[in-house]
């Protein structure tokens, strides 16, 4: 038989919570106010619109005639040049870079030795300076022949019949481009962790299989910035073979302004045409650096789209909780 003092008593169970209502006693909950942020941001608007007022004001600048020249076909046959001039100059500056890196971090002390010479050279020399070079080639080299070194040539052409101005300068572009893609693609390389090449060469690949397949896709994520830049840099810098009268955007302008004396106009024209060039591609790169950031965070960076969401939301939602917070001390005077 149990007794009463053997039996375990049940705990006591507790009333359960009932939800705390706010009422209008209760203090309300304001967010910190920056005073001097909205100051700052405030003086910066109006410089912004006090230049803005003086560039759309300013008659000088004609917008009737940049209006006029803006898609005319010789200024849409520099940008055309401009661009493929870009392409060419990047693609091959890069390749070349590449194998001048990879020169850089081999073994061989030959192979470092001509990479670093190439390097110190060209970057070392002013583009001006490599491009009238390049253009005045003919003077120490009047011919180019193909042949047995010491011995006889079997074909030989003279060098101004085969360096025109366009190929100049894409000679000049490419070899100047090339030292500064070596030294990105190289500093890319070292960027990547040193195990990362270790596990690979555990699990038996081969050094090229291991740069190609693992060290340079992680090395992209050091790299594409740098390129990005040198991209929009070599987009400008084409702009400097109006020197060799080559018809790119800048020269196919100044053509048109030495006949009409319609220089700010036409210069403005040109600008135009590089910032909305220039606009594409920095939004191109941000989605590469986008795609490439994949694997080293679980979450990617927000679009401007998607950051223009967010914003837009957490306004809405602010305003929402302002309006309750209004609205709360005359619900609990009706109760």
């Amino acid at each position: 038989m149990v007794t009463p003092s053997e039996v375990t008593p049940a705990p006591a169970t507790k009333p359960p919570k009932r939800a705390s209502v706010p009422g209008p006693d209760l203090p309300r909950i304001v967010p910190r106010r920056h005073v001097g942020r909205w100051l700052t941001a405030a003086v910066a608007l109006l410089l912004f619109a006090m230049v803005l007022n003086s560039v759309v004001r300013n008659d000088a600048f004609q917008w009737s005639v940049v209006g006029r020249y803006f898609t005319t076909a010789a200024v849409l046959d520099g940008l055309l040049l401009s661009l493929w001039l870009t392409a060419v100059v990047m693609v091959l500056g890069f390749l070349l870079g590449t194998v001048l890196a990879v020169m850089r971090l081999s073994a061989n002390p030959v192979l470092r030795t001509m990479s670093w010479g190439y390097v110190w050279i060209f970057r070392s020399t002013p583009l001006l300076v490599q491009l009238l070079f390049w253009f005045n080639i003919g003077a120490l080299y009047p011919t180019l022949g193909l042949g047995i070194p010491f011995g006889p040539q079997f074909l030989t052409v003279k060098t101004v019949n085969l360096l025109g101005p366009t190929l100049t300068a894409v000679i000049g572009l490419t070899l100047h481009e090339t030292a500064y893609a070596a030294e990105v693609v190289r500093g890319g390389i070292l960027s990547v962790d040193s195990g990362q090449t270790e596990a690979a060469h555990a699990l038996g690949l081969s050094r090229r299989r291991t740069l190609r397949r693992i060290v340079v896709p992680q090395a992209m994520r050091s790299i594409v910035p740098t390129a990005g830049n040198m991209l929009i840099g070599t987009l400008k810098g084409t702009s400097i073979v109006s020197v060799l009268a080559v018809h790119d955007l800048l020269y196919s302008v100044q053509l048109i302004y030495n006949q009409t004396y319609q220089v700010i106009p036409l210069l403005m024209v040109a600008t135009l045409w590089y910032i909305a060039v220039t606009t594409v591609l920095s939004a191109g790169q941000f989605h590469v650096e986008r795609y490439y950031a994949r694997g080293d965070s679980r979450a990617l960076p927000p679009t401007p789209l998607q950051r223009l969401r967010g914003h837009l939301t957490a306004v809405r939602h602010r305003l929402s909780a302002a309006t309750a917070a209004d609205a709360r001390p005359a619900i609990g005077g009706d109760r």
